[in-house]
């Protein structure tokens, strides 16, 4: 059965608009699924993570160190008493958000309380007594004494009000009376109420804090949420005192797919748990899946219409060039293609073929007269290239490799991952220049670099020194990347010039010296620098850097173990 190229040419333009497109469009739609599924999880993991650590830089910087600052002034002995009452209540102007301090003298009902005045107010409006209400009982301390919890919170709701409290006891050296003394304080915790309830992640998911019964904490109402598979995966860590940060996937009691994580804060006897509906976070997958399906559609209506109106105009010079071709094949070199006078590739497709006739009509006159041989020597003719080949130079060569980097390229996103070298590299580039060395190539994460000439291995300790003290200046600058640098540095005789093939080739170095500086740079520790035997004897009395000694290590290639030494900034 003879199908027509005009149909032909239909079936395949319409396939070439649509079925590239759904290929694409389906690998897009699982490769944008799963890379939204790997961000919303690290969302999820960094929310939680930025939670707990903003609970526990609350509790140590705004709390408790103050506290313990308080605490020291109250127990010096050149105070007495009214000057201890003094020191809690100018202690408790300076710090906004503890409510009250007290002075807990063992035996008596009737403690030393330094209130605010406006939560007091707070509280006698809500019916309560502030007095009662914001001194720390006997029975607490006594607990607090007996389980060692001081410097510990006691996490509490005043219903009447809808505030959460934290009680912080800490011991005394204080004797009022010949009677032991305990400090405490009560600290409002809407600052992480509000933390919580407006963080912008609210806007895309669920933020819960939950205690060891698994009820919600700094909320309005407690909320018993251990029908969450995830907050029953932490309860027992919360109990347990554990701090193993999980992430999870899992289906609610009412088939909604989630995914979520929690932290756990040190200070506090919660977890943090972030959670999203897959839904949520498979969005723009659903959104991209129903446009890619939109101009599939289109681009087949596109197509099919274009291949009908361009197969009549495309096939007629076709068959004409057949024509001619089937002519030359035949042995008629003088057939040419006369009828084809479009300005597009057919008309110069035409032309070529004319000429080609022509070409091939003068070889088959000229193979009348040589060989073969002769014609593919003349056909291989000035295909010189550059000479290859070196020389031997001796010379410094660093090697750093950044480490850290195949964690950090899996879970961040690529555009991150490109963005973090560079500015690594630009940072060490930088560095090499200033004194005198090249770069010679960067092979992944790592970067070789040449020294040569006077003061060479002097140069390039110094350069990499200062390569590990710019890499701390990044880690500071950038410390969610966690990377690091180790360093090796070897000196001696390498060969240096083009190698490669006749068309493609690279000016490098190369050298057991190469080898050695690569392989003590494997052995580096993040941070370090290490030298090999020559780069030490030459460099040993720099101004300004540190050397030590190692003991010889065994490298792939080195039948021996290598002396090996260590360079840091004095």
């Amino acid at each position: 059965m003879r199908f027509p190229l005009r149909l032909k040419f239909f079936v395949f333009a319409s396939l070439l608009a649509v079925l590239p497109l759904a290929i694409v469009g389906q690998n897009l739609t699982t490769l944008t699924r799963d890379e939204l599924k790997s961000a919303a999880n690290e969302d999820l993991t960094a929310v939680a993570s930025q939670l707990r650590t903003v609970f526990d830089n609350e509790f140590q910087g705004r709390w408790l160190s103050p506290l313990q600052v308080i605490r020291n002034g109250i127990d010096s002995p050149e105070l007495d008493v009214p000057q201890k009452v003094s020191l809690l209540t100018l202690g408790l102007q300076e710090l906004p958000h503890v409510i009250a301090l007290q002075l807990a003298i063992e035996g008596s009902k009737l403690p030393i309380l330094a209130p605010d005045a406006a939560f007091s107010e707070k509280i006698e409006n809500a019916g309560l007594d502030s007095v009662a209400t914001l001194s720390t009982t006997g029975e607490m301390l006594t607990r607090i004494r007996a389980n060692n919890g001081y410097g510990k919170p006691i996490i509490e709701k005043l219903d009447a009000t809808g505030d959460w409290i934290a009680t912080i006891v800490l011991p005394l050296e204080t004797r009022i009376a010949n009677r032991p003394v305990t400090f405490a304080a009560k600290i409002d915790l809407g600052s992480l109420v509000d933390l919580v309830a407006n963080h912008p992640f609210a806007e895309r998911g669920e933020i819960t804090v939950i205690d060891s019964q698994g009820r919600t904490v700094l909320t309005a109402d407690r909320k018993d949420v251990t029908d969450r598979e995830i907050v029953r995966s932490a309860v027992p860590l919360i109990l347990a005192n554990a701090r193993a940060d999980t992430l999870l996937g899992y289906v609610r009691p009412d088939g909604t797919a989630m995914l979520g994580a929690y932290a756990f804060p040190n200070r506090f006897p919660w977890a943090v748990v972030t959670e999203q509906s897959e839904e949520t976070a498979y969005a723009v997958v659903n959104a991209i899946t129903r446009q890619i399906f939109l101009i599939g559609l289109i681009g087949f209506a596109l197509a099919s219409v274009g291949a009908i109106v361009f197969a009549r105009r495309l096939t007629r010079p076709i068959l004409e060039i057949g024509s001619v071709a089937q002519k030359v094949g035949a042995g008629d070199f003088t057939a040419r293609v006369k009828n084809v006078r479009s300005r597009d590739e057919i008309g110069e497709l035409s032309g070529r073929i004319n000429q080609m006739i022509g070409h091939l009509g003068e070889r088959l006159e000229l193979m009348k007269f040589v060989s073969h041989g002769t014609m593919s020597a003349i056909q291989s003719a000035d295909e010189e290239g550059m000479l290859r080949g070196g020389q031997r130079r001796r010379v410094s060569v660093i090697f750093t490799d950044i480490r850290g980097y195949t964690e950090f390229s899996e879970r961040v996103p690529p555009e991150v991952v490109i963005e973090a070298l560079n500015e690594y590299f630009d940072a060490q580039t930088s560095i090499v220049v200033d004194h005198d060395g090249d770069v010679d190539k960067f092979i992944g994460d790592a970067l070789v670099a040449v020294f040569e000439g006077e003061n060479m291995e002097t140069r390039a300790v110094n350069c990499a020194v200062k390569i590990t003290q710019a890499m701390q200046g990044l880690l500071q600058k950038f410390p969610d990347y966690n990377l690091h640098v180790g360093i090796g540095i070897a000196s001696g005789e390498v060969v240096v010039g083009a190698m490669g093939a006749r068309d493609r080739m690279d000016f490098t170095v190369l050298g057991s010296t190469v080898n050695l500086s690569a392989r003590l740079c494997s052995k580096a520790e993040p941070g370090q620098v290490l030298l090999d035997q020559a780069t030490f004897e030459a460099s040993a009395g720099l101004d300004g850097v540190a050397f030590e000694t190692l003991d010889p290590i065994a490298l792939k290639g080195y039948a021996d173990p290598v002396p090996n030494f260590a360079a840091r900034l004095a």
